[in-house]
């Protein structure tokens, strides 16, 4: 029993010591001489694919691949700020060939630009404006005659305690001018208004009632600075405006409310309403500035729209039917009186 317990010890160890095991060769060493040799992977093919494996050739076949047809867009991040870049041009015409009736050729081309950038965050509103507008009128036997021209710029800023209020401390300024002279046409030798005379700048302390999409605003003010500057000498010589014979400025302080809201009335009409009052507190308390402005806006497509309008302005300081003598003494100091402003035209709205 001893003997043939030995006997298989020893047959095991020598066949340990003698046989030879087959390795899986998974790299081959190239044939390439030199000082490097390069080692390539051989293929291994599995038996058995488990079900994760992916069958797909991960190299891309260049006649396969297709041009993006969908850009898509990039993120960008949020911005607090609303931007408004607009500019609008109507041009009414009529022209007359052998026409029976009469009537002379005429070309009228009306300019507007506008420029708004607001920002509102939290607490913080900041609204600015720019409205530029100017008009000429052409017509066949006459000269060219101004029938708009308008310079409005302004900037509030207001801050609130909370974010759900919609009441806000503001501080606001407005300047309202002209681009060239105007005349009592056919007289063109006397201007009766000038840039910068008048020009008039408000400045005030107060609330505003801001809605969440700025829409609606209105601003009470019951600080508010007005200025009056008419920097022509002939027409401060006048008096004209309201300032003293001789001076370029005047001062009021007195109480303001002004109010501006846009809205669709109906479908492709949208209103633009701009209200402002003001009356001084030593000169004249309880005589009212007025100056209204209502626009009709009606869409036709992105570019083409039509503009009904109408601006309305009643000011105490700016007189009417003014009568002086040859010496230049004031016989009668006129009167103030409505000023009406009517406007229609169809035309373009560019957006940029």
């Amino acid at each position: 029993m001893r003997i043939n317990c030995f006997l298989i010890l020893f047959l095991t160890v020598f066949l340990s010591a003698n046989a030879q095991v087959t390795q899986l060769k998974a790299f081959e060493i190239d044939s390439t001489d030199g000082d490097f040799k390069i080692i390539k992977i051989k293929d291994v093919k599995l038996k058995y694919l488990t079900r994760s494996a992916k069958l797909t050739d991960p190299r891309t076949v260049l006649n396969r691949v297709k041009p993006l047809s969908l850009w898509y867009n990039r993120f960008r991040p949020t911005s607090f700020w609303e931007k408004v870049n607009q500019f609008g041009l109507n041009i009414s015409e009529v022209s007359f060939v052998n026409w029976n009736a009469g009537g002379d050729n005429s070309i009228t081309a009306l300019a507007k630009v506008k420029f708004s950038r607001n920002y509102k965050f939290r607490y913080l509103n900041w609204k600015n404006e720019a409205n530029l507008s100017y008009g000429l009128n052409a017509q066949e036997g006459r000269k060219l005659r101004k029938t708009d021209d308008q310079i409005k710029l302004a900037t509030t800023l207001s801050y609130r305690k909370d974010t759900i209020t919609n009441w806000y401390y503001s501080v606001k300024a407005t300047f309202n001018t002209q681009f060239s002279n105007g005349y009592t046409y056919p007289d063109r030798e006397n201007p009766i208004s000038r840039f910068m005379a008048p020009g008039y700048l408000f400045v005030g302390l107060g609330k505003s009632y801001i809605a969440d999409n700025n829409k609606f605003n209105l601003y009470i003010s019951p600080v508010t600075m007005k200025s009056t500057f008419v920097m022509d000498d002939t027409l401060s010589q006048q008096g004209a405006f309201g300032v003293d014979e001789g001076e370029n400025t005047f001062m009021e302080m007195g109480f303001q409310i002004t109010n501006s809201w846009e809205t669709e009335i109906m479908k492709n009409v949208m209103m633009d309403h701009s209200l402002s009052l003001y009356t001084d507190y030593l000169r004249s308390f309880g005589n009212i500035d007025v100056d209204w402005e209502l626009n009709l806006n009606l869409k036709v497509n992105q570019y083409l729209n039509a503009n009904i309008g109408t601006h309305v302005i009643f000011d105490d300081d700016i007189k009417f039917d003014e009568e002086t003598a040859e010496d230049g003494t004031i016989l009668n100091p006129g009167i103030a009186r409505i000023q009406f402003k009517q406007l229609l035209g169809v035309g373009l709205l560019y957006n940029f």
